[in-house]
């Protein structure tokens, strides 16, 4: 698919991946898809090296995990982790699955160190892959945070993959402990300024950093407080939803936590809640404008019982000065009888001039502003519950 100008938006659902295109205007779009069609997509990310590489993570409970790549934009793929002439497909004709190419470094954590298994043989169960992480500078490298919680890399386009031990080996290990959706890393942000330094997200344990190239990590959740764990200050054990960061101040770090929105200004070492005037500081997502590192947007839902928008009116909250305050963003979106979800991966921004924002939600439905919030429209309705939203500017 040639890069002639534009947006491709990334869309990851509960049965399907989807591709949703546009020119720079963003008022029309094309819809290809479903790709894999009945899957899980749990995430696909484009390189930022080469827009036409894109990488999948493609699940079922049945079949276990599988990654996809494409070359060419989402036109073909490639299933990757095969050996050569070995058919992609099962004797029923669906897609081999690939957990054994992330196999645990058993080595790291003693066996029956984790309380939850009740005795089980194999402690660390490698379940589904969350998240996908293409490198900043290599084409072929690209990180994968899997359940349950560790870090794996990829140097030859996801085609194998080792463990990067160091973070499972880390002292805390044992008092990490599955959050609703599982023991997952979920979010991974790779530093544009030094490529030895890596923020990553684990629910529930919290967030930890690497200066080392991963060797070695440090829990930086000074400053969190979870009323719901033994120690509410705990040094471990906080469910981190999601990180951000703008690449030109990549220092300066937003959380939406499980409850709370924070923000640190040193890299993590210290955290203060910018929670504010929003009208509930629970939430899944949090994005930076892609020109403005003092703007930033979140979702906020009731509670964590009813995750759904307050009052059921569907509104995203945009702060222009780092989180001091935050106004409501509506124009577009409905604002009755709306009680959908957005999930932690469900949003992204784009790189076009006038930055655009997008999310997706459980409803099916993917929004675009072209015009950094002010106003909204729906790409499109009706898909399978999104899980993920990713953006590849095409220019």
């Amino acid at each position: 698919m040639a890069t002639t100008g534009g947006v491709r938006v990334l869309v990851g659902t509960k049965k399907g991946a989807f591709i949703l295109t546009s020119d720079t205007q963003r008022q029309t779009w094309e819809v290809s898809g479903p790709h894999f069609a009945g899957w899980e997509i749990y995430h696909m990310k484009g390189s930022p090296v080469d827009p036409n590489r894109i990488y999948v993570s493609q699940c079922s409970s049945w079949f276990g995990q599988v990654i996809q790549r494409s070359d060419d934009g989402g036109r073909t793929w490639r299933q990757m982790g095969l050996h050569e002439g070995e058919s992609p497909l099962t004797e029923d004709g669906m897609p081999k699955g690939q957990s054994e190419n992330f196999a645990y470094d058993e080595k790291t954590v003693p066996l029956g160190s984790h309380q939850w298994y009740d005795g089980s043989q194999r402690p660390w169960e490698f379940k589904r892959v969350w998240h996908l992480e293409p490198a900043l500078d290599d084409v072929d490298t690209v990180y994968a945070g899997v359940e349950d919680a560790a870090l794996f890399v990829s140097e030859d386009g996801a085609n194998s993959w080792r463990e990067l031990s160091g973070l499972r080996g880390h002292g805390t290990g044992p008092e990490w402990q599955p959050g609703a959706g599982g023991m997952c890393l979920h979010t991974i942000l790779l530093d544009p300024k030094d490529k030895s330094k890596m923020y990553i997200a684990i629910s529930a344990a919290g967030a930890f950093r690497t200066s080392d190239g991963a060797r070695s990590w440090q829990p930086i959740n000074k400053g969190l407080h979870s009323s719901y764990i033994p120690n509410p200050t705990a040094e471990v054990g906080h469910c981190v939803h999601r990180l951000a960061m703008h690449p030109a101040r990549p220092n300066v770090l937003f959380m939406q936590k499980h409850w709370d929105v924070l923000r640190s200004d040193n890299g993590g070492d210290s955290w203060y809640e910018i929670s504010g005037n929003l009208p509930s500081d629970f939430g899944f997502v949090i994005e930076v404008h892609a020109h403005d590192p003092d703007t930033v947007y979140v979702i906020p839902l009731k509670s964590d019982a009813e995750r759904f928008p307050p009052e059921g009116k569907l509104r995203v909250y945009r702060s222009r000065n780092g989180g001091e305050n935050w106004e409501a963003l509506t124009q577009g979106l409905p604002q009755e009888n709306c009680f959908v979800n957005i999930l932690r991966d469900a949003m992204a921004t784009d790189q076009l001039e006038n930055c655009g924002i997008y999310f997706g939600t459980t409803g099916g439905q993917v929004y675009c502003s072209p015009d950094g919030g002010d106003h909204w429209q729906a790409i499109v309705r009706d898909l399978p519950a999104v899980l993920s939203v990713e953006v590849q500017t095409l220019s």
